[in-house]
């Protein structure tokens, strides 16, 4: 099966003899070493990369459109074989055994995988039937979710009705079914206005919790800041940085100045401007980044006086300055020399019918 069928994990049985468990390190639950993945010669969308997610964490997995990182949840759910390396969840190996893996995991792809034609109920009564859930238990298991995700009055309605944030929240919802000890959301909330966002930002909070470990990819720096208790910067299939959001932040230690300039016949005005200031005290770095310039200064307010003094000097016009707290946007802007590429997504496509049906794996 391929991994557009699905965008689920399923908890059929294997019927090959299960692959002795393997120890994560620590309290790691999961647990990735030098994973490759390439899909052609040149084409290496993950490369090397090793992490650990601890066990009852949010862990952000934060990047651009591109970096690797649904290459990379697809590779730890089993949809997709990696290259090389190692990839373990809750001491299973991704290779060994990924029948074992599936039954303890839950998926959300970044494509909500509903069926429109069907109502709220009829989807997770199809999703119970796809895990296996003992037909005794599963109306319960039903009337719980969609307690938990508020779509109680909806439950009857064609999913094709439901809002952005509604479908999301029935998402979510189809992939808890297994009671999974890992959770991932692959982008959760891109399409979603701010007030939907919020919600779902509620809800994985309050799964999280309970106890459960999610594994959460994401391109908004917010969501990666409010929700994470761990991340990891990946870009162009390498991880750049690795730490708690406060530790990241801090390890910038500086107020940041942006600064673009015109050009007026300047032929390199970055490498004048950085020339200009490298006597300045105070500045602990200056670097390039795309469009200009960054400024890292402890006490950077007091400093924009002698730096626009000293470029007006070098006869250089600036064209727009900001001054900033360190957020992660400065994390990825040190780390990667350029600002994050993000692209907002209008509301989830509705696929015809049957389209996105989730299928056991």
């Amino acid at each position: 099966m391929t991994a557009q069928a699905s965008t689920s994990v399923s908890k059929s049985r294997s019927s090959s003899i299960a692959a002795p468990r393997l120890r994560a390190k620590g309290d790691a639950i999961i647990h990735v070493e030098n994973l490759v993945k390439v899909y052609d010669p040149d084409i290496r969308a993950v490369d090397g990369i090793s992490f650990e997610v601890r066990r009852g964490e949010i862990f952000g997995f934060l990047g651009p459109n591109g970096a690797g990182k649904t290459t990379t949840i697809k590779v730890i759910t089993t949809l997709i074989k990696k290259t090389s390396g190692t990839a373990i969840v809750d001491g299973i190996d991704v290779d060994r055994n990924p029948a074992g893996i599936r039954k303890i995991i839950g998926y959300a792809a970044q494509e909500v995988g509903i069926d429109d034609e069907l109502t709220g109920r009829e989807n997770l009564r199809l999703q119970c039937a796809l895990y296996h859930l003992p037909k005794e238990e599963r109306e319960e298991r039903i009337a719980e979710l969609l307690k938990a995700i508020d779509l109680e009055d909806a439950a009857d309605r064609r999913a094709g009705t439901y809002s952005g944030g509604m479908r999301k929240r029935l998402d979510l919802a189809m992939a808890l079914i297994p009671h999974p000890k890992v959770l991932f959301l692959d982008e959760p909330t891109t399409g979603l206005d701010p007030q939907n966002r919020a919600a779902v930002w509620d809800y994985i909070r309050g799964l999280n919790e309970q106890g459960m470990t999610i594994f959460l990819t994401t391109q908004y720096m917010e969501e990666a800041d409010r929700l994470a208790d761990r991340l990891c910067i990946i870009d162009h299939g390498h991880i750049m940085a690795e730490g708690t959001p406060a530790s990241l932040k801090g390890s910038i230690g500086a107020d940041v100045v942006t600064l673009s300039f015109k050009t007026n016949g300047v032929a390199n005005p970055n490498a004048t401007a950085k020339a200009a200031l490298a006597r300045i005290h105070g500045i602990r770095e200056i670097q390039e980044v795309d469009g200009g310039i960054a400024v890292y200064a402890q006490d950077a307010p007091a400093l924009v006086p002698q730096l626009v003094l000293a470029l007006n000097d070098a006869h250089l016009d600036i064209a727009e300055l900001t001054l900033t707290h360190p957020t992660l946007d400065d994390v990825f802007m040190k780390y990667t020399g350029r600002k994050m590429r993000t692209e907002e997504v209008t509301p989830q496509r509705r696929t015809p019918w049957g389209a996105r049906r989730r299928r056991p794996m």
